[in-house]
């Protein structure tokens, strides 16, 4: 398996960002990858965060197993956040997310009322690592209704704040976490997903590693899309060279196109053309299942 790792040298500048950010705001909305939500989070989020409402948006939940969406929401949920299926591409799920700020922000919005602050927008921050829809989210949530209310004298200077109807206030900037990469399968699972370069990726290894977890948890997935009989000896390599024949993916001379068949594979899987895929998936014990 190769050494999936992002080299970003403004990460800690990023994290200084988002320390200064959360002190503006109430509530955090943070967007994970449905089909990888533990791998595809930064636990430092938690510790930024926690005196402020959550929510936790499973991006891209079309894509993702219907039956581990259920349980990533239960897992969530017992965290004490409030979470919400979304596709911020096609925009489903958004309109579900005003009701459940007002929900996840009940405490600060009483105690506002009981001082005698009546209407004052909620104002928060969209979180989440790279490449997971942070700035599609935005606009998808946006949309046309939003207003940019400037810089507020004093208090956000050179902060932008989009105004969405008179509840909530958004902080333009998205807050940038990196993932941890402390076990080596987090970085299989961003690679499966596309949430990290393509150019640092070897191909051929990550379409094995995502062909044999498709044959040990999605059997019957592999063989439907590209129409082979996989046999009970084969490893994820003979798959794919079974998938390039199918596939007519060949060489010069008639030798089968593995990283042909191999890229295409992994294509399929980001798009869901596979099926519907999640994974990994929460244990009672706090863990997740290995890729």
């Amino acid at each position: 398996m190769g050494d999936y790792q992002w080299y970003p040298g403004h990460m800690m500048k990023a994290k200084r960002m988002m320390q200064e950010d959360i002190k503006l705001i109430d509530l955090i909305i943070e967007l994970v990858d449905a089909r990888a939500p533990f791998s595809s989070r930064n636990p430092d989020i938690d510790e930024l965060g926690k005196n402020k409402s959550r929510i936790i948006l499973l991006n891209k939940s079309d894509l993702s197993d219907a039956k581990c969406n259920k349980l990533w929401m239960e897992y969530f949920k017992k965290l004490g956040f409030h979470t919400v299926e979304i596709n911020s591409k096609t925009g489903a799920g958004v309109k579900a997310i005003n009701k459940v700020v007002q929900e996840a922000c009940r405490e600060k919005i009483e105690r506002d009322r009981k001082r005698g602050i009546m209407n004052r927008p909620v104002r928060a921050m969209v979180a989440g690592i790279p490449n997971v829809g942070k700035s599609t989210f935005i606009n998808a949530y946006a949309g046309k209704a939003c207003t940019k209310t400037g810089n507020k004298p004093g208090v956000t200077r050179g902060k932008q704040w989009i105004r969405l109807g008179k509840n909530v206030e958004l902080l333009d900037t998205p807050g940038i976490l990196w993932p941890k990469f402390d076990d080596p399968s987090v970085g299989l699972r961003l690679a499966m997903i596309g949430s990290i370069n393509d150019d640092i990726i070897n191909t051929d290894e990550l379409a094995y590693d995502l062909v044999r977890f498709l044959e040990e948890n999605y059997k019957g997935l592999i063989e439907n899309r590209y129409n082979i009989d996989i046999q009970p000896d084969w490893d994820a390599y003979a798959i794919i060279v079974e998938v390039s024949k199918s596939r007519k993916c060949f060489l010069k001379g008639g030798e089968p196109d593995i990283l042909k068949a191999s890229s295409m594979i992994i294509d399929d899987f980001r798009s869901g053309k596979i099926g519907r895929i999640t994974l990994e998936t929460p244990k009672t014990e706090g863990g997740v299942q290995t890729v």
